[in-house]
């Protein structure tokens, strides 16, 4: 019988904007306990490194050591100012950062020293969760719908929970708590944080406003929706770099306030294809990550969806820490043995566990 654990979940997501830290008292199928959270905010030297990893594996083992580090660090001023202690918390679910996400190659890499972290922190680590899951044939990706489905048992069906962070993807969920689907929407964020400090020298377009002040160039977004992905059925993942081939070409000539503009009319219209291939329509759309701070995005999706489109705070949920909340319910699972993916998540042959264990005295 599964028993309930104190766990921190741990999150740095494709936005490259820091670190999320969030404590749930759970036993991997609901949270008895929403606990406190942290978020720390990458200084732009560290997310440059980060960027760098991406294109040049040579010093992703540096910096995943300086990953652990920074979120060692969260975790003892998390506990810190809560008066908490290292042996108040059962486990700590660490994502790791993204680097490279090749499904269909079998390759999903994200890197952070769990062992470092472990010992950094003096509490057990779980990490390494999706690899498994690409292991078994699935996408690895995205890896939040379990949680969503659990927070949301109680709210009318069917429902669209849509994280917009680096990447966007969305978990449909119908009447039964079988009835589910996920799958990356498009982007989320990134081209228009890549966008903005490309041509601004700014590391993202706070709440919209600069877009607001650009046209969308349609030919550009004619462009960018011609992207096979759109038309390939889900479960189906994205990594962050997917559509830079496209987008220098597309975007070629645009003023920056249009460029940006035109970015984020493409998150939207991403999320609107996406909307295609759900079994049936949804009456409302539930927005966590940092896209739900974009008011022109936010308006954007309300006019383009017909239904509402509204933060994860309208039901009581906790948009900027959810998927930090997420990976510290799937340790937990992790640890049960419970599913992390189901087929009508990641595409996998069967439901699978995952992660691997970092025991903090080994």
């Amino acid at each position: 019988m599964s028993r309930f654990r104190t766990a921190i979940g741990l999150m740095s997501g494709t936005s490259l904007d820091g670190i999320d830290a969030a404590l749930i008292e759970t036993d991997g199928d609901t949270v008895r306990h929403f606990g406190p959270g942290l978020a720390q905010t990458y200084d732009d030297d560290f997310r440059d490194r980060l960027r760098e990893c991406i294109e040049n594996p040579a010093v992703r083992a540096d910096v995943g050591d300086q990953i652990a580090d920074r979120q060692a660090a969260v975790v003892l001023q998390l506990l810190s100012d809560n008066n908490l202690r290292a042996s108040d918390v059962d486990v700590i679910g660490f994502h790791g950062q993204t680097v490279d996400h090749r499904p269909a190659e079998g390759i999903t890499t994200q890197i952070g020293n769990a062992a470092r972290l472990a010992g950094a922190t003096g509490i057990d680590v779980v990490a390494d969760f999706r690899s498994a899951d690409v292991a078994a044939g699935g996408e690895g990706a995205p890896f939040a719908p379990l949680y969503h489905r659990a927070l949301a048992a109680g709210l009318a069906k069917p429902l669209a929970v849509l994280n917009l962070g680096g990447v966007g993807n969305v978990t449909w969920m119908g009447e039964t708590s079988d009835d589910v689907l996920a799958f990356d929407t498009g982007p989320g964020n990134a081209l228009i944080d890549d966008w903005m400090c490309d041509t601004t020298g700014q590391g993202m377009d706070a709440g919209g406003a600069f877009a607001e002040t650009g046209e969308a160039s349609e030919a550009a977004l004619g462009q960018l929706m011609s992207h096979a992905y759109f038309s390939k059925l889900p479960p189906k993942s994205l990594d962050r770099q997917d559509f830079h081939d496209l987008l220098k070409p597309a975007t070629h000539g645009l003023a920056p306030a249009d460029g940006a503009r035109t970015l984020t009319a493409f998150t939207v219209q991403s999320v609107v294809a996406a909307s295609q291939h759900f079994p049936r329509p949804v009456s409302r759309w539930l927005v966590c990550g940092g896209g739900r701070h974009n008011a022109l995005m936010m308006q954007l999706l309300n006019d383009a969806l017909g239904v509402p489109v509204e933060p994860v705070e309208a039901v009581g949920w906790r948009g900027d820490l959810l998927e930090a909340e997420a990976f510290a319910w799937l340790a937990v699972r992790s640890l049960d043995g419970k599913p992390l993916s189901l087929p009508s998540t990641t595409g996998v042959r069967e439901p699978v566990t995952g992660g691997k264990l970092f025991p903090a005295h080994p």
